[in-house]
């Protein structure tokens, strides 16, 4: 017989009611030795058991705590109380797993707040926990929705290695990978690490990202995605950055930049559509729990819109579509430029924009998603399509309230010449990457692509503030555990 979750029993339960059904569950709390609120994982809502305390073993009633799991079997029924519309009178009650009461109150399952800090400290912990349900409920819907909107789209996953011997960023910011006995690796005669005897037989690296590989396979089948971990050796400690996290990469074969910008506007507003239609109750969670943290701050700190509200206006207004020049222009007449507001100043054109620019844009100027677009050559990476003007590169960037870039890309240099010149010039060595200078030399054609990082869309909507909290076990500097 199939189990049902409590997610299927609430959503169905006149298909149950006055029926005995089996139930499986963590206590979320017990009051009055007769009602437990009982969770499954799959909702954030609890299903409420009905104890009637006469028909039940009074030891077995004793080891029924927060925490525990069991087994239950009762008649669905018509719930007397408010705040359920069902309930189920219990029958049988089976004790799965037995709480060490002692530790148990040293641990995040305490029915008391906890902050996220030490939540995180817990983080094997915490997914029993309202919050982090509700952020990783969205976060596989998040997920499936990438797949399906691709699928939709006529586009091939390709998974694309996570070691690698190419720096596709150029940032050199990368984990090395070895299989050297670290107290014994051997040398070249003049003295360097002879990567000639590793594993692979040279040196490499985790990935940074999987689209140079990615261009390859567009170049075959027309339209790619890839979404895999990805690897960061930056040594930040910020909210907004992690080491290991998970990137979305599409390319498209015969897309120019105005295509880029297009795909990536549909493909944004088609996920977190999908997370409005599909996770309402965590949705509505988390959006109360915002509001009632915005109630501790200042009123002029506070966000003008709920969570909810601003998922539903991002899909409602058209990205407003900006040139760097023309960003740059607004920034330098800007009352917070020109009053000394920024931490960083604008002092010029080529400015490299920082996340304090990226969001006054967004949340102040527009007050809508802003996508950017022609950036100076010398901030942007090699690959990216030179423009007539042998100053900008076809690159452009989505940025969002509150948290700034949201997505990165670009129309991809398809000329092999100016290709050469441009890695010649930023010092990328042509040999390492000669397969991927191939792609320029056999039938190239003009083609874009982008980088989304699942954990800043996961960030955005849910409302949460560090990305530390929205992927299962976090990986910073200094910070491996679990």
């Amino acid at each position: 017989m199939k189990k049902q979750t409590i997610k299927e029993i609430l959503q169905d339960y006149k298909k149950v009611l006055h029926h005995d059904i089996t139930v499986y569950g963590w206590v979320r709390s017990f009051r009055a030795n007769r009602f437990i609120a009982l969770n499954d994982g799959s909702t954030i809502n609890n299903l409420q058991i009905v104890v009637d305390f006469e028909n039940f073993d009074k030891e077995i009633i004793s080891k029924i705590s927060t925490a525990s799991s069991l087994k239950i079997v009762g008649e669905v029924v018509e719930s007397q109380g408010a705040g359920q519309t069902v309930e189920i009178v219990a029958k049988k009650i089976i004790i799965l797993g037995d709480n060490f009461t002692e530790e148990l109150q040293n641990t995040i399952l305490q029915p008391k707040k906890h902050s996220l800090e030490k939540l995180r400290e817990q983080a094997h912990l915490r997914f029993r926990t309202n919050v982090f349900g509700a952020v990783f409920r969205i976060r596989h819907a998040l997920s499936f929705a990438v797949h399906s909107f691709f699928n939709q789209n006529q586009f091939f996953y390709i998974n694309t290695p996570v070691i690698t011997g190419a720096d596709a960023e150029g940032a050199g910011e990368m984990f090395g990978v070895t299989n050297f006995d670290l107290n014994a690796i051997p040398r070249t005669e003049e003295g360097e690490i002879d990567f000639a005897q590793d594993f692979f037989g040279k040196k490499t690296n985790l990935t940074v990202s999987g689209q140079l590989e990615g261009e390859t396979a567009a170049m075959g089948l027309g339209r790619i995605y890839t979404f895999g971990p990805t690897f960061r050796a930056e040594n930040s400690n910020t909210t907004r950055h992690l080491a290991e996290f998970w990137m979305i990469e599409p390319e498209v074969a015969f897309n120019n930049l105005e295509d880029n910008i297009d795909l990536a506007e549909d493909f944004l507003k088609y996920v977190i559509q999908y997370v409005l239609d599909h996770c309402k109750d965590d949705l509505e969670f988390l959006d109360k729990r915002l509001e009632e943290e915005q109630k501790t701050k200042p009123e002029k700190e506070r966000a003008k819109e709920g969570l909810i509200e601003k998922l539903q206006n991002v899909i409602a207004k058209r990205f407003k579509r900006v040139s760097y020049t023309e960003a740059i222009e607004i920034l330098l007449n800007s009352k917070e430029n020109k009053k000394g507001k920024f931490q960083y100043p604008i002092e010029e054109w080529g400015t490299d924009l920082q996340s304090e620019h990226e969001r006054y844009l967004v949340e102040k100027h527009f007050e809508s998603p802003v996508v950017l677009f022609d950036y100076p050559k010398e901030i942007k990476a090699f690959y990216m399509k030179l423009n007539d003007d042998n100053k900008t590169v076809a690159a452009m960037d989505v940025l969002f309230p509150g948290i700034g870039e949201i997505i990165g890309g670009s129309e991809r240099e398809a000329r092999l010449d100016v290709l050469k010149q441009k890695m010649a010039d930023m010092h990328v060595d042509e040999h390492e990457l000669w397969w991927y200078l191939d792609t320029r030399k056999f039938g190239s054609v003009p083609h874009a692509g982008f980088g989304l990082g699942l954990e800043r869309l996961v960030l955005f909507v849910t409302g949460m503030t560090n990305i530390r909290d929205v992927i299962p076990f976090p990986r910073t500097p200094k910070n491996a555990e679990f």
